[in-house]
């Protein structure tokens, strides 16, 4: 029919074309005065997708567009759809801009306005818009002024209901005025009731209530949000019926009393009453529901004289029996679903029957209404399911949609960089699939969803994916409570987002600088290091073949029949702490490990992990230590791994209960770790014991590690002798080590010293391999290491030469030199060292920010009289050198002499190690003299560290604790006798890893528990840094450090088979709250990320941010405005109870107080403009 009048208006002309219509229609329009009156412009009373959709329905008719916005609204996509647009509502607020009817029709009648569509919500069934319209002369796409009235007050829709035979659920005759109202309601009917708006839907003013104790609660919420959302507050009240679907059905009417059903929609799936998705036709629905549902809309509907588009709805209880809630007077969001399963366009059938025309004529007669397959509707919005669906807001940085057959989309500001503000609706498109059945239409659903790619502000895509792959929805049926009872749909699967995640990171580095602290004003070499040729196929069986075959007492016994001398290479954990201030990456570890896997297999160890590295790991490069393990051992599966176990500290600066150490070296083994070597900072027996025991437990290698200082070879120095050296070293062999450690953190050992004491060590246990570490400072290690050696050591340590001297560990090319063609020979390829130096040379230079020969040139002798650690030299050069000191080392170095004397001649490592520079940077600061110290202790105000280590936290020295100073510094604190962690309860690991996947979700492992139970607030803010940023370790480290330089075109590979291809292009000028746009090109396709300008906020003031880890700061949940402050400064409060109403896009939320306490001081007002986490107010708990 339409096709003949297309090809009649295209062969006539218009004139020719409208006598034939005026010929054609007079059959339906005998004795009805109906004058058809074509439309040529039409104005969008409203905003966002709807407005585009009714304008691309105009455009296909031939007819012209007008557009109305308000001033928040300039840059909304819809204003630039129309052929013409006009701002309303000047000054007012951005709801109200919207509901400003003399704006509107002045707009109307200025610009020969022919007809106003006003699309869903606003004033879409507001009667006086209606008859506003029609007083102007401007004809409104929608029922008449008076049909709107009666269908927009729900008590008279009600009534008429009743009228028509058609059943209702119990309620209120008319609009309640009180809450006393509400109170007489809910005795005669009993709770459950709900609260509706009179004058609007949506689910806005809408409020269940179960028990008394809500009911004013939610009186008071609801009739605030109809309010603002429709003007009027009127609410009236039902009988909630609990559990039912939510059918509605879509009607159309003409001017001539034609009235006809294009079947039901399913939109039972629903949360806050808000729909979420909806399914046309309904599923599984007995067909004589079907039909009663059918007949009593159209019943309904002609009863009253509906004309144009609109929805009855019903509620359908698990009886099978439906209930009349109300009609919609306009078109629905969802009506698109009823579209593509009838093939009828509803606009276009709106605006025809405005204009005059008859469904007949429209080839719209309820026998050809037939059902086609199946159609879904999914909202996409701007809501976080993770937080209740709270309204997110902000820059969309990266919008691509999912298409493809079967896939429609309804969306308007939808596109890279629109902004999402909280004044309006959280729709950012409408995604509708069909199919042939439901399971066809919601894998296509799932297909689409899964295509997007949202950026910049959270979405509930994630949520509708849960739903989509839900049995019920699949193969059921489903009610309201839907949502409600199925909490796993919030068992979300995290969004990825790596490649925006990482511009953010380049993009704050190019505007800010590095995120780790950088010692000295070096930048990272622009050389990248090449790695030598490794050859093809499986690197040869090392010492690790042994072990795995024979386990770790074979192990031990392959090391003690070793012909000559065996080396462990500390180039990739102790060299790089000693020399670059332990900031080597994995990236740069794992390029040149399979090298090391096929050139170094004869290695006793690679010493790689623990210590340092760990928290580092986290600390400052953003990367999981657990990872490193894991990658590195799968790149050489052959050579055992050795890591540094600190006893009972595990890898920490603390005590940790028993199982927690146990705990770390069990998941430490099955990650690929094989020798622990256990020391404590103090040779404190109970700690190390414990240390060995979890490390034997575990199935790893235990080498048990005494720390060396003092001198043996010195008749004068009796403290630390030889006698206390043997003694130790048998209670440790009598407590099972595998090996015996010799550990010279300080590199004390001396030519002379090394024959004595691991001649005696050797004579005193010739069956026990030894390994001896030390460090390079005073420049004798090779020297020592080779005496060493010639004394009966088995394994000395080693750094690859361009990583070795100063405070790392001797040379590995000096030691393979010396002792090639002897009976020491290590086997190893000089021209293979060569090539391993060349690389880590290169290397080296992308750490120059670290490097500690940016202040140190060369060792120091001196080491022999202040015994510095290798690694604390390093970093008390470079705070020498940052605080301005770096003329006065000389007096630091002596300062930690006379500290160590203090505190009783310590063994130096950490954490012993640190408290004596603690103590010595005090004296510094404070010009105090040994003696000076040692007379005013009981006034002084030491470090932390120096009192806990009085107190006995740490263990107990040898010799005992210094009297009188721990008796004039502790007064009457507590002390500690005994082993530390002995009297710690066990950890919760459980508990912990609850805490964890609440927090990060499911994806938490093992090993993230464990990180977090070594160091709580480090992996906090790893993984918040990680949140933000994503995966840095993907980056090369010049790029992690310094950022692309402009124009430089960059790959970044994020896993095997996805990379990058990142051109950085410019940095944007300064925005008015202190953010810079940083412009790349990802893929060829242009980014853009907002980075704040650290340095310029310094300048600009702010609402401050409520800090998460303080409990009495109460932070905005969500961006929005301040309706209603409920407290003063100084109220006392319970927890939970409500502090201040938030309002945003249109939906309100009360923020509760978290605690009990007192109000200290407020940040907000009523009609403050808060973002997400903004500081509310701070309260002082009781």
């Amino acid at each position: 029919m339409l096709q003949r009048l297309g090809a009649l208006r295209g062969g006539l002309g218009v004139l020719g074309w409208r006598r034939g219509y005026l010929s054609f229609r007079s059959s339906h329009s005998a004795n009805q005065n109906v004058e058809y009156k074509p439309i040529k412009k039409v104005m969008v009373a409203n905003r966002g997708e709807i407005a585009v959709r009714v304008f691309r329905a105009c455009t296909e008719l031939g007819i012209r567009t007008v557009a109305v916005y308000s001033e928040q609204d300039r840059s909304q996509v819809h204003r630039q759809k129309a052929d013409e647009s006009y701002l309303i509502g000047k000054g007012l607020p951005p709801v109200a801009a919207y509901l400003h009817i003399p704006d509107i029709i002045k707009v109307a009648k200025e610009n020969n306005i022919d007809a106003i569509h006003p699309g869903y919500g606003f004033l879409s069934e507001r009667a006086d818009f209606a008859q506003a319209c029609a007083d102007a002369g401007v004809r409104f796409i929608g029922p008449s002024p008076e049909v709107v009235r009666q269908m927009g007050d729900k008590v008279e829709a009600r009534a008429l209901a009743i009228q028509a035979g058609v059943p209702v659920v119990p309620g209120t005759n008319a609009p309640i005025s009180s809450l006393k109202e509400a109170e007489e309601f809910a005795k005669t009917y009993g709770f459950p009731i709900i609260f509706k708006a009179a004058y609007g839907g949506g689910g806005r003013g809408m409020r269940v209530v179960k028990e008394y104790e809500e009911l004013e609660e939610n009186y008071n919420r609801a009739f605030s949000e109809a309010l603002a959302a429709f003007g009027n507050g009127s609410l009236f009240v039902e009988k909630f019926i609990e559990k039912p679907r939510h059918i509605e059905v879509q009607i159309l009417g003409d001017k001539y009393g034609n009235v006809i059903h294009l079947y039901e929609r399913d939109c039972s799936i629903q949360r806050r009453h808000q729909k979420v998705v909806e399914i046309a036709p309904a599923a599984q629905l007995d067909p004589q529901i079907r039909d009663r549902l059918t007949a009593d809309a159209v019943i309904l509907a002609r009863q009253v004289g509906y004309e144009n588009a609109g929805t009855v709805e019903f509620l359908l209880d698990k009886h099978g029996k439906h209930y009349f809630i109300e009609v919609n007077s306009r078109l629905q969001v969802e009506h698109t679903v009823t579209e593509e399963i009838t093939d009828v366009d509803l606009v276009h059938a709106q605006i025809r029957v405005c204009e005059g025309r008859s469904l007949p004529e429209l080839g719209l007669r309820q026998d050809k209404i037939r059902i086609n397959g199946c159609a879904i509707q999914c909202r996409v919005t701007t809501e976080d399911p993770a937080r209740g669906f709270q309204p997110d807001t902000g820059r969309l940085e990266v919008f691509r949609s999912g298409e493809g057959m079967g896939i429609r989309l309804d969306s308007a500001s939808a596109f890279q960089g629109a902004v999402v503000s909280p004044h309006y609706d959280s729709l950012l498109v409408k995604v509708i699939s069909s199919g042939k059945d439901l399971p066809t239409a919601a894998a296509k659903m799932h297909r689409a969803l899964v295509e997007f790619r949202i950026r910049g502000v959270k979405t509930n895509i994630p949520f509708l994916l849960n739903v989509l792959s839900h049995d019920q929805f699949l193969y059921s049926t489903v009610d309201t409570q839907f949502i409600d009872e199925n909490q796993n749909l919030f068992n979300l699967k995290p969004v990825q987002n790596r490649a925006q995640k990482l511009l953010h990171y380049l993009g704050y580095v190019m505007v800010n600088g590095p995120t780790t602290p950088i010692p000295v004003k070096a930048k990272p070499s622009t050389t990248d290091p090449v790695v030598p040729t490794v050859p093809l196929g499986e690197p040869p069986k090392g010492l690790r073949y042994v072990l795995l075959k024979e386990g770790p007492e074979g192990f031990a016994r392959a090391v003690r029949n070793h012909p000559g001398l065996l080396l462990m290479d500390t180039t990739f954990r102790d060299a790089h702490q000693s020399l670059l201030a332990t900031r080597v990456r994995t990236h740069d570890l794992k390029k040149i490990a399979p090298f090391v896997a096929h050139n170094f297999s004869n290695l006793y160890s690679l010493e790689n992990w623990g210590g340092a590295t760990f928290d580092v790991a986290m600390r400052f490069l953003y990367e999981c230590p657990w990872r490193r393990l894991q990658e590195l051992r799968a790149l050489i599966p052959n050579v055992p791994f050795q890591m540094l176990l600190r006893g009972a500290n595990a890898v920490g600066y603390t005590n940790y209960p028993d199982n927690a150490v146990f705990k770390f070296c069990e998941v430490a083994k099955e990650n690929g770790m094989d020798i622990f070597r256990v020391f404590d900072s103090l040779n404190y027996l109970p700690n190390m014991l414990l240390g060995m025991e979890a490390a034997g437990s575990a199935g790893g290698v235990v080498e048990a590690a005494i720390s060396y200082t003092g001198d043996v070879s010195d008749p004068m120095r009796q403290k630390y002798s030889l006698d206390y050296y043997l003694g130790l070293a048998e209670e440790l062999v009598k407590a099972g080590t595998h090996i015996l450690s010799i550990k010279d953190m300080a590199g004390l050992l001396k030519p002379e010293a090394s024959r004595v004491l691991i001649g005696a060590l050797r004579d005193r246990f010739p069956e026990v391999p030894i390994h001896v570490h030390t460090h390079d400072t005073a420049g004798a290690g090779v020297a020592a290491m080779l005496a060493c050696a010639e004394s009966g050591a088995d394994v000395v340590d080693v750094a690859v030469d361009s990583m070795s001297g100063m405070t790392s560990q001797p040379s590995m090319g000096a030691m393979v030199a010396c002792t090639n063609g002897t009976k020491l020979h290590t086997g190893i390829s000089m021209d293979k060292v060569f090539d391993y130096s060349e690389y880590w040379e290169v290397a080296r230079g992308l750490y120059a920010p670290f490097d500690c020969t940016a202040t140190m040139k060369s060792g120091n002798a001196d080491v022999y009289e202040n015994e510095i650690p290798g690694g604390q030299y390093t970093n008390l050069h470079f705070q020498a050198h940052s605080m301005g000191l770096g003329n006065k080392f000389k007096e630091v170095k002596k300062a930690y002499t006379e500290a160590n004397k203090l505190l009783g001649d310590l063994i130096k490592v950490t954490p012993s190690s640190k408290i004596v520079g603690d103590l010595a940077q005090f004296m510094v600061q404070n010009s105090l003299t040994r003696a000076e110290v040692e007379e005013r202790a009981d006034e002084l105000s030491f470090p932390l560290s120096v009192v806990e280590y009085l107190q006995g936290l740490i263990g107990i020295p040898h010799g005992g604790f210094p009297e009188p100073l721990r008796s004039k510094v502790l007064k009457n604190l507590p002390r500690i006798e005994g082993r530390p962690g002995a009297t710690l309860p066990p950890l919760d690991f459980e508990g912990l890893e609850a805490n964890l996947k609440s927090a990060w979700g499911e994806e938490i492992t093992p090993e993230d528990v464990m990180s977090a139970a070594m160091y709580p607030k480090v992996f906090q803010e790893y993984k918040e840094f990680t949140a933000q940023y994503g995966p840095v370790e993907c980056l090369n480290t010049r790029l992690f450090l310094d950022g692309p330089k402009i124009a430089e075109e960059i790959e970044v590979e994020l896993e095997r088979g996805k990379t990058l291809h990142i051109k950085a292009l410019a940095l944007g000028n300064l925005n008015k709250i202190g953010q810079r746009g940083v412009f790349f090109e990802l893929n060829g396709q242009l980014r853009t990320v907002l980075v704040k300008d650290t340095l310029a906020m310094k300048e600009m003031h702010f609402h401050p941010k409520a800090l998460k880890d303080v409990l009495g700061q109460v932070g905005a949940p969500m961006p929005g405005k301040v309706v209603e402050v409920k407290v003063k400064e100084g109220q006392k409060v319970e927890k939970g109870q409500p502090l201040c109403v938030l309002s945003a896009m249109k939906m309100e939320t009360v923020v509760n107080s978290p605690v009990a306490g007192t109000v200290a001081k407020l940040y907000v007002n009523s009609d403050s403009t808060l973002e997400a986490n903004d500081l509310v107010m701070e309260i002082t708990e009781d």
